[in-house]
């Protein structure tokens, strides 16, 4: 499965611990990270994360250009609903993609251990 990892500064380290402790489900899989989620989560396990640019430089549009090319499976994107985010117009639009496409969308931990059971 093609899985795409996210998270806002606030979630950062929540989603990290989340990868970390399920490294060798994850492992298995093609991950695709935002910029600085995908190298925090690189320095913090033994997984290779593709990278594309941080979320308010495009990067969350750059997954969403993969979901609307059927290239995504599922994405785990914690985000952090109590702050608000200068680019809240493109973490609209992926999720919005991710609910035109039927790609499953975990915001939070308790979604993503869920999710844990489909890998």
């Amino acid at each position: 499965m093609n899985i795409a990892l996210i998270a806002h500064d606030q979630k950062k380290k929540e989603l990290i611990d989340f990868v970390k402790d399920n490294e060798k489900l994850f492992s298995k899989h093609t991950l695709y990270g935002t910029g600085t989620t995908g190298k925090k989560i690189m320095e913090n396990t033994n997984l290779h994360i593709a990278r594309f640019l941080s979320g308010p430089y495009g990067g969350d549009q750059q997954i969403g250009n993969l979901i609307a090319l059927g290239q995504m499976d599922m994405v785990f994107f914690f985000r952090d609903p109590l702050t608000a985010q200068p680019h809240e117009p493109d973490i609209s639009a992926l999720m919005r993609l991710c609910d035109v496409h039927s790609i499953p969308l975990a915001s939070n931990k308790a979604t993503a251990l869920i999710f844990l059971n489909i890998l």
